[in-house]
């Protein structure tokens, strides 16, 4: 299906006065004729007649009339044949038997949590409707279709990382409609479309990272181990999903523009043993600093000493230098001096 754009006169107003002064034309007729049939005047009937007719079927012309704002569009369909698409905003007139067309119209999603205050539960995506109440209620009946940037966002899904993990994970996607046409007819609903659509892209992506670095782990398909994980490279990861969503949803005329991770952790059941690791890898690694500057300062102090020849030490004097030294250096307390007052030997 590929869109029409109408480039229809902007003569809704023009065409409201007209109507409405045959209307009142129309009334004005039919009060004439029925005063010349009380006279019994012959050309009476007729007038009556045709004022009758035009006050009976005059206000078909009125819904031909169509208010667009910025940012909105109307498909614009006759007898079931798509007519086109009316995109700027201004007051038209088009054919009155023109129907607008918008599936999603009734489609009401709220951001963060379902309308129903999270009692459906199985609801994934949600889609964040910005204004009041109204103002929101009014957009979903209508038949137009908003072209404005808009935001998707999903409840917290659990998902197993590459190495069976199980992590809790929420995206924001901002979209917009580009193809009017696409989006009504190639699919039956284009925002419940988009929504599924971007939980399984949200799936596959994310069961190729790790939730932290993990060696052997090829996150960019080329056969070769790298570093890439979701806390780690979430931009990388969110560009990826972005893309994997837009050929998604290619064919319902919807362009991704962005895709942000707004929520990332462990799982609850694994979280405290995630955390526990993460201490223990954290201590390791600064347990490995401390010893690298604590021999770095041992081998200086020997060095220096010998440069200096400050004191003499063989072999048994500077192990056991070395040993005090890195006792000090090394603890976690502050150490207690042993003061020597007889000979070093």
């Amino acid at each position: 299906m590929t869109e029409k754009v109408l480039n229809n006169k902007k003569n809704g107003m023009a065409m409201l006065l007209l109507f409405g002064l045959l209307y009142a034309a129309a009334i004005g007729l039919t009060v004439l004729g029925g005063i010349g049939m009380d006279n019994h005047l012959l050309w009476a009937i007729p007038v009556f007649v045709v004022g009758i007719i035009w006050v009976c079927v005059g206000w078909i012309p009125f819904m031909g009339l169509k208010v667009l704002k910025p940012q909105e569009a109307l498909v614009l369909t006759l007898f079931g044949r798509y007519v086109g698409t009316l995109k700027n905003e201004g007051f038209y007139f088009v054919n009155p038997f023109c129907s607008g067309v918008n599936p999603a119209a009734k489609t009401k999603l709220g951001q963060s949590g379902d309308v129903d205050g999270g009692r459906a539960g199985n609801a994934v995506l949600n889609l964040a409707i910005s204004g009041s109440a109204g103002a929101a209620a009014a957009e979903s009946a209508s038949k137009k279709i908003s072209l404005k940037v808009m935001t998707l966002s999903n409840s917290r899904q659990k998902i197993n990382d590459c190495l069976g993990n199980p992590i809790e994970i929420s995206i924001a996607v901002m979209w917009r409609v580009v193809d009017t046409a696409k989006a009504v007819f190639n699919v039956d609903n284009y925002k419940e479309y988009l929504s599924l659509q971007c939980d399984s892209a949200v799936r596959d992506i994310v069961r190729i990272y790790p939730y932290d670095v993990a060696p052997g782990v090829d996150t960019t398909g080329d056969g070769v181990a790298d570093e890439g994980s979701l806390r780690g490279s979430s931009e990388t990861v969110a560009r990826r999903i972005r893309d994997k969503i837009q050929q998604k949803v290619e064919d319902a005329g919807i362009e991704i523009i962005e895709a942000r991770i707004t929520y990332l952790a462990y799982a609850p059941e694994i979280a405290a043993v995630m955390l526990q690791r993460q201490q223990a890898s954290a201590i390791i690694d600064a347990r490995k600093m401390i010893v690298d500057g604590a021999v770095g300062m041992v081998e200086m102090a020997l060095e220096r000493l010998s440069e200096n020849k400050t004191v003499e030490l063989d072999e048994e004097r500077k192990a056991a230098m070395v040993s005090n030294l890195l006792v000090v250096l090394c603890g976690n307390r502050d150490a207690q001096p042993v003061v020597n007052s007889g000979s070093l030997y």
